[in-house]
Parts: C-alpha cells; sequence; structure tokens
C-alpha cells in the first residue's frame, strides 16, 4: 500500500493545524495497529524486566557476587543485546524498505514469543544460569532490531500525512501505557508465580501478531532503479549523515542517554538501596520501572489531544535537559516516593523529546527511506539504551551505582548545551515542516 500522499506531492506535507486533524483511531489499520503496539510493548518489557532482575539475582545468590560485580552483569546483558543491534541495523532497514513490513514485524514477534517460552521453561524448571539468560537478550536484540524499522514504517503508510504527528503521539500512547502496565505486572505476576510472568508476555505476543496481521498489506513503495542491497543500505547512512537536522536530531539522544541511562541499575536501587518492608523487591522493580512510563504517558496524552506546533527544537533541547536533572535527582535520593517523582519526572521530558524527535524524523524523510532511515534511529535508540546500560553497569562497578546515575544525569545537560552548539539547525526548527534539501 503507497503513503497517502495529496496529487503531485513528493512528500507529506504538515497541517496548518493539527490538533484539527481526524483521530488516527478513525482508520481501522490504525487502530490493529495501536493495539499490536501496545500487546508487544507490554509484552516484551514485562519480560526484559523480569530477566534483568532474574540476572541480577542469580549473579548475587548462585554466583556469589558483590553490589558492583552483579551491577557489572547488567551493563553487560546491555552489550549482549547491542550487539545484534549494532550489526543487524543496515539489513533490518534494508528489509523494512523491500520486503512487505506487516511480515518482519510478525517474524520478530514470532522470536520474541520462542524467547519467553523458554524462558517459561527454564525458570519453571530451575535451569537458568548468567550465559542462558545472555544468549536470550542477544535474542531478543535481533527481534527488536527487525520490529523497530518495520512498525515505524508501517504508520506513515496507513494514515493521511495531516493525520501523522497525532498517530505518532497515539503511538507513544501505546509504548508508554504498555510501558506503565508492562513492568508492574511483570513485576507483581513474577512475585505470585514466576513462570507465569513469561506466560503472560508470550499470550501477549500471539495476540499482537494476530493485530499485525489484520492490518492491510504495506508493501515497500517502488524503487526508481534497483541497485545492490549493500548499496541501498549505505544510502540510508548516507542520508542520514548528509541531512545534519536529521543527524543532529538522533544523535543528540544517542549521546544523552548513553550517559544518562539508569535503568539497567533499577534492579540495584529496588534490591540493596531503596529498601522497603513494604513490598517484595521484584514489586518495587516494576514500580521503578512503571514511574518512568507512567510520566511518558500522561504527557502522551497531552500531546496527542494537543500536538505542539512552535519552537518544537528548542522544546526538545529543554526536555533533553529536565531529563537530565531529574535522573540526577533521582540518583540522590534515598526515599522511595521521591524516587518514583523523579522517575516519572524523566519519563514526562524523555516522551516529550521523543515526539518532537519521532515526528521530526518521519516528516523529514521520504517514504523509500523510512524503512532505512527508522534503522538508523532505531540503532541510535538501542546504542543509547543497551550502550548506556553498559556504561552504568561499568561506572557502578568502579564508582557505585549512585554516582554513576548522577554523573550520568549531569553528562546529559552537558550534552545538551553542546548539541545546541553543534547543530543550530535544531534550535532553529520552529515546526514540524520538512527541513531536508537534499533529494532521497
Amino acid at each position: 500500500m503507497a503513503t497517502i500522499l495529496p496529487p503531485d506531492a513528493d512528500e507529506p506535507a504538515m497541517p496548518e493545524t493539527p490538533s484539527r486533524a481526524p483521530s488516527p483511531l478513525s482508520f481501522p489499520d490504525y487502530r490493529y495497529y495501536w493495539l499490536a503496539r501496545f500487546t508487544a510493548v507490554m509484552a516484551t518489557i514485562a519480560m526484559v524486566v523480569v530477566i534483568g532482575y532474574q540476572l541480577y539475582d542469580t549473579a548475587r545468590t548462585d554466583y556469589g557476587m558483590s553490589i558492583k560485580e552483579a551491577s557489572f552483569q547488567l551493563g553487560l546483558l546491555g552489550l549482549f543485546q547491542f550487539v545484534p543491534l549494532a550489526v543487524l541495523t543496515p539489513v533490518a532497514g534494508w528489509v523494512a524498505d523491500r520486503f512487505e513490513r506487516r511480515s518482519v514485524a510478525i517474524f520478530s514477534n514470532l522470536i520474541d514469543l520462542t524467547i519467553a517460552s523458554a524462558l517459561a521453561w527454564f525458570t519453571w524448571t530451575d535451569g537458568l544460569t548468567l550465559p542462558l539468560l545472555f544468549g536470550l537478550g542477544a535474542l531478543h536484540g535481533v527481534a527488536r532490531v527487525f520490529s523497530g524499522p518495520a512498525m515505524s514504517a508501517i504508520a506513515p503508510n496507513i494514515v493521511p500525512p495531516a493525520v501523522l504527528p497525532r498517530a505518532i503521539a497515539m503511538s507513544s500512547i501505546a509504548w508508554q501505557s504498555a510501558s506503565v502496565i508492562g513492568p508492574a505486572a511483570g513485576g507483581l505476576i513474577y512475585a505470585a508465580h514466576p513462570t507465569s510472568v513469561y506466560i503472560f508476555s508470550a499470550t501477549l505476543l500471539a495476540v499482537s501478531a494476530l493485530m499485525i496481521s489484520r492490518v492491510r498489506p504495506v508493501l515497500p513503495p517502488p524503487a526508481e532503479v534497483r541497485r545492490h542491497p549493500l548499496r541501498e543500505m549505505l544510502d540510508g547512512l548516507q542520508f542520514t549523515w548528509r541531512e545534519r537536522f536529521l543527524l543532529g536530531t538522533i544523535t543528540l539522544d544517542l549521546f544523552a542517554v548513553i550517559l544518562s541511562g539508569a535503568t539497567a541499575l533499577l534492579p540495584v536501587f529496588a534490591r540493596d538501596i531503596l529498601h522497603s518492608d513494604l513490598m517484595e523487591n521484584a514489586t518495587m522493580l516494576g514500580l521503578l520501572r512503571a514511574a518512568p512510563a507512567l510520566g511518558a504517558a500522561v504527557v502522551a496524552l497531552g500531546l496527542a489531544w494537543r500536538p505542539i506546533e512552535r519552537n518544537v527544537g528548542v522544546k526538545m533541547l529543554w526536555a533533553v535537559v529536565v531529563f537530565g536533572a531529574a535522573t540526577m535527582a533521582f540518583g540522590l535520593s534515598t526515599n522511595l516516593f521521591l524516587s518514583l517523582a523523579m522517575l516519572a519526572l524523566l519519563g514526562a521530558a524523555d516522551m516529550f523529546s521523543v515526539f518532537v524527535r519521532g515526528t521530526l524524523i518521519q516528516l523529514n524523510t521520504p517514504d523509500h527511506m523510512r524503512g532505512r532511515v527508522s534503522a538508523v534511529s532505531g540503532l541510535a535508540i538501542s546504542a543509547s539504551n543497551e550502550l548506556g546500560e553498559m556504561r552504568a553497569g561499568s561506572m557502578a562497578a568502579a564508582f557505585g551505582p549512585i554516582t554513576a546515575v548522577v554523573f550520568g544525569g549531569a553528562a546529559a545537560i552537558g550534552v545538551t548545551a553542546l548539541w545546541a552548539w553543534l547543530f543550530p539547525e535544531l534550535r532553529r526548527a520552529r515546526t514540524f515542516e520538512p527541513q531536508f534539501k537534499t533529494p532521497g
């Protein structure tokens, strides 16, 4: 299915009043897409939260590691998830631009369903080991690298361009609301019966695959000239590199989150820092992981109701500053409720930045390049998350988890100031109107 464009238009045009555009949910395909995203994210995040806790607990209990040593294992888990992303991202972007995008997304869901089934079995039989958890974490990285570009490239093809900003916001609501429910549900289900959390995830992944299969086929746009696959993969990287606006937008998130990511260390805070007699450690971890998503969901609802239209670049930069400051406050807090509030704040700031960045990237990329550019953006996001986990785990091993988190928040603020100077295009972005000048 081709992108819905006005006659004789080469690129999607941004409406003057996006808040008056129809709801994306008025399109049946988008409803299926939204449900597929919601269920898949809830399943995978619930699964990943428990994997992190089981890995940390296994390292502490079965391998007798100290807090610093076990924290380093969490960093290694991030590295194991990043390696397949780094290697396969160009391939995943090319696949999303050359094959039917629903099939790619379903294939990714089935990989994660296999992982959930394997973890259910090994948890039931008490057969978990660190190598097994690292291996399944790496396989999850493979699923993510193919899912991201395919799902991102589907949305602009099932709604008109005028609806796209609101569709991105509502897609973020699916992501963030699932990110609120998933960690909390994962922690509670795991505390009640460890194996059940993976059965829960496997069921939701099957539902997600069914929902995405109901969307009409999203065929890749025809290419004027077919080139060698390696050449086409390289085109996505070159296009992103040439367009300084896209480059600055993508790399801002990359370096800010690499330096400030604290989620990898949440098992440490839940088990050994934020003590509470009111709940199990796994339940506390679920609340800590859900708090950023709760803040993000509130912002996403507001943006879906009334998307921002002016001074989008400056607002994105300030959102990253707030993200860094809230990260520092969380690292210094020893009170559970203050920590939850700071996590909610950093999640809200991150959601604001994600909304602006995601809309700018989608509207500044030609449709025939969306899969490859989405793959580059996805690699940056994954690199920021997984390498950020490695940075946090390594620094926690050397200096302690609190120092690692506080330093990361301060570094994110510094990166934002530097990027505002290096990429003045970001400050000058007044609206979501396309900024790129290079032909696709």
